[in-house]
């Protein structure tokens, strides 16, 4: 039994009967059924409509495959794609039910999938829009990360094996793909709200001049250094405006703190001079003592360095509470300033926090890229991303946790509650009124300490955004609505923007993983394990597509990120298990800032899966960079894992709210499908002019997009440009070979970069 039953909303209550929902599928069954027949009419393939309309798709091992081809319609999914990833968590909420690093859009691994098992001549698209199965059919994914590969392969009925180092994303995958009872998930939450939420709440509230107590939906905090001149204290504010609309021009009013009552003004967001209403100091609003790296003390006017000032003292910045958001009685949100009913309430967690033993884990931050620049500041424990009221409620909803007695449902718990982390720590900041409110710690893909942090309510009020309750229904409630019933999305109008979602492609996912590779082989329909890729248990040419997303090797570092939930992990559920180390960093891990060892680790992965692949299969990943040794690097570990490339296809990649898109200069927006066959089975051969003779499939390419609608940056032309180089490179007989004629050809693929992109 995978679930009984169907949520809209736990906050409401809203259920839609068996009897609607039977009567929604009514209505798809003939629309499918149609569908299925016009297919099976236009590609003449194999395939077997039984009563419920679905469509199996069965080609034969020596066929090839649809994703071969060059009419592989990348542009039509970069367009599905694209409205999905504006809202990720609500298109696809199984593998957003946790955080995880460079996620790939699940419209694209679902039409990847289909491409890689259905035979060439297939109309993708068709099958796309179909309740296409491939039962036969194994899956694996080396890289699962956040899972996606696993859960659209089983949407397709097809096996699916994953597999990741790190323990997180193992963690996080397991609990999206296995069975959750609807029923047991809502008692379980029932129970820990009855019995702490009371208790959390009381240290989010305030009290108002009339004497109303109310809930605080955020607190606003200040990072605070002493002046090496004169030792006053210095707030951080870059500006003493704290608070405004996401889109500033079309509501104007913003709230300041005013620098010499610490008052809460109401001020334009353009303002340079404002009156405090309550001293009747006038000051610049749009200024602080913060500018940059330095600081100007509003004692003695001396500027200073902060990071040098801050290494000195030899533990992390002070905090001072300035203001907070309150709900009032008419439902209404307010701004006002702190006052000494919070300095007092804080002062008391504070109290209690110090009489609770282990009240949360004590483990030490590594150095490494991303997590140098918080070492700088001096944070050098986990715990110390939290003030005390954090880590007094986090304290208590563990508590609540480790109670819960079915293993599912406590694994499942624990995964909202590090979830919840993400947003309830002080290197969140304040996004402003119109937006989610809270900006998640990892918004910049480092470590970096937040000097005007916001405290979020970790139980929650309906109007909340980040906190443990809410995160229940929009993160926990969503994802048991699409296991029970997934969707996909379908654009209304050609090449337009707006989708709707269609249901009744795929069957509900709910599945017991197997824990061996051997349980697995004796037909369950998933099997996960944490551990080094370049070293499985699967038998040999046992898999039919390797599909997978590998890291990037100078990039984000996921296990010196992913250590922030590592920690919380075990403090609740134990060391066993993928839990033993402290760290989920691995000496076998692929991800590496050195090019030569990035290369082998990702070859020995590769060469494993082509152990594991039948001779007939593919291997298939996404992959994009915008240096010229980032492909050296992927080339070189492919050919040296005895495969070439017969096929790449651009397709929309990064989420369309990535802060680092948004801040560089030339951002990438697609990756590149490489898809390859093992070497053994291809013709090789070495073009004597590889860039000459691929720059017209790469403006094909280019073209089909741009007529798309898609606009593309210069970096989205290299990494088109690039992709069709190795294709051509990776026939090549000898890799040295190969790789010197990459080398060789620097400038002049600068050159043709800059003639395609140029072109209209």
């Amino acid at each position: 039994m995978r679930g009984a039953g169907f949520y809209l909303s736990y906050r409401t209550a809203t259920r839609l009967t068996g009897s609607k929902e039977a009567n929604v599928q009514r209505k798809t069954r003939k629309k499918l059924a149609a569908e299925a027949a016009e297919t099976n009419a236009a590609t003449q393939l194999p395939l077997k409509l039984d009563v419920e309309t679905t469509v199996r798709v069965l080609p034969k091992a020596s066929e090839q495959r649809a994703i071969e081809a060059d009419d592989f319609p990348f542009e039509t999914i970069s367009a599905i794609a694209e409205s999905e990833s504006w809202r990720k968590e609500i298109n696809r909420p199984l593998s957003h039910i946790h955080k995880w690093w460079a996620q790939r859009l699940g419209s694209v691994f679902r039409a990847i999938a289909i491409g890689a098992l259905a035979p060439a001549g297939s109309d993708v698209m068709k099958l796309f829009y179909s309740r296409v199965r491939f039962p036969e059919a194994v899956v694996f994914d080396p890289f699962m990360g956040s899972g996606t590969t696993v859960i659209e392969a089983l949407k397709l009925g097809a096996r699916a094996i994953g597999r990741d180092i790190n323990p997180v994303a193992y963690f996080l995958v397991r609990n999206a793909v296995a069975i959750h009872k609807r029923e047991g998930v809502i008692e379980a939450f029932k129970r820990i709200e009855k019995n702490i939420a009371s208790k959390i709440q009381a240290y989010y509230r305030t009290r108002l001049p009339d004497g109303t107590e109310v809930p605080v939906l955020y607190f606003f905090w200040v990072k605070q250094v002493g002046c090496p001149e004169c030792k006053g204290q210095v707030d951080l504010f870059s500006s003493r405006i704290f608070a405004r609309h996401a889109y500033p021009k079309r509501y104007p009013e913003c709230r300041a703190v005013c620098p010499h009552c610490s008052s809460i003004d109401q001020v334009r967001f353009d303002a340079h001079e404002a009156e405090c209403a309550t001293c009747h100091e006038t000051y610049d609003p749009s200024e602080g003592a913060a500018h940059g790296q330095h600081a100007t003390c509003p004692h003695c006017s001396h500027r200073f360095s902060i990071s040098k000032t801050v290494r000195e003292l030899q533990r992390p910045p002070a905090h001072r509470l300035y203001a907070k958001l309150v709900l009032l009685p008419n439902g209404q949100k307010e701004y006002l300033a702190a006052n000494e009913f919070d300095d007092s309430l804080f002062a008391a967690a504070v109290h209690e926090l110090s009489q609770r033993n282990n009240a949360y884990p004590v483990a030490g931050i590594e150095p490494g890229h991303n997590t140098n620049q918080a070492l700088n500041y001096n944070y050098k424990y986990w715990h110390q991303f939290f003030n005390e009221r954090q880590l007094l409620c986090l304290a208590l909803l563990c508590d609540e946790i480790r109670r819960i007695a079915e293993p599912e449902l406590r694994e499942l718990f624990t995964c909202l509650f590090s979830g919840s982390l993400e947003f309830n720590n002080i290197f969140a900041s304040y996004k402003g009124e119109g937006t989610g409110a809270v900006r998640h710690m990892f918004s910049h893909h480092i470590l970096k300490p937040e000097r005007t942090p916001l405290e979020a309510n970790l139980w929650g009020t309906p109007k909340s955004s980040g906190a443990f309750s809410t995160m229940f229904e929009t993160r926990i409630l969503r994802a048991l609505d699409y296991a029970e019933n997934p969707f996909e999305l379908k654009l209304v109008a050609p090449q337009g923007t707006k989708t709707e979602k269609i249901y009744g492609y795929s069957d509900p996912i709910g599945f017991e993983c197997a824990s061996t590779a051997s349980e697995f082989q004796q037909g369950k329909q998933v099997y996960l394990s944490c551990g080094n890729s370049g070293a499985t248990d699967i038998p040999d040419q046992s898999v039919d597509v390797v599909l997978t997303d590998p890291p990037f090797f100078d990039n984000v570092h996921y296990s010196q990120l992913a250590d922030f939930f590592h920690v919380w992990q075990r403090h609740i559920l134990g060391t066993s298990h993928s839990r033993v180390s402290e760290t989920t960093r691995a000496t076998e891990e692929v991800q590496h800032g050195d090019r030569e060892v990035f290369c082998e680790r990702l070859s020995s992965v590769l060469r494993e899966s082509g152990r594991v692949l039948k001779n007939e299969g593919l291997l298939i990943f996404s992959y994009h960079h915008s240096r010229t040794e980032g492909w050296w690097a992927v080339l070189k570990a492919i050919m040296d894992a005895d495969f070439g490339i017969v096929a790449v296809h651009p397709v929309k990649a990064e989420m369309s709210v990535a802060m680092p898109k948004h801040q560089a200069a030339e951002p990438i927006d697609l990756d590149i499908i490489v898809v390859c066959r093992k070497r053994a089975s291809l013709q090789l051969s070495l073009p004597s002019e590889p860039l000459s003779e691929v720059i017209g499939e790469a403006k094909k390419q280019i073209d089909r997009l741009a007529n798309s609608g898609r606009k593309l940056s210069r970096n989205d032309v290299r990494i088109v440009l690039m992709a069709n180089l190795l294709k051509a490179l990776s026939r090549a007989p000898d890799a040295t070979a190969a790789l010197g004629l990459l080398d060789d050809d620097a400038t002049k693929i600068e050159s043709s970069i800059g003639s395609l992109h140029s072109k209209p």
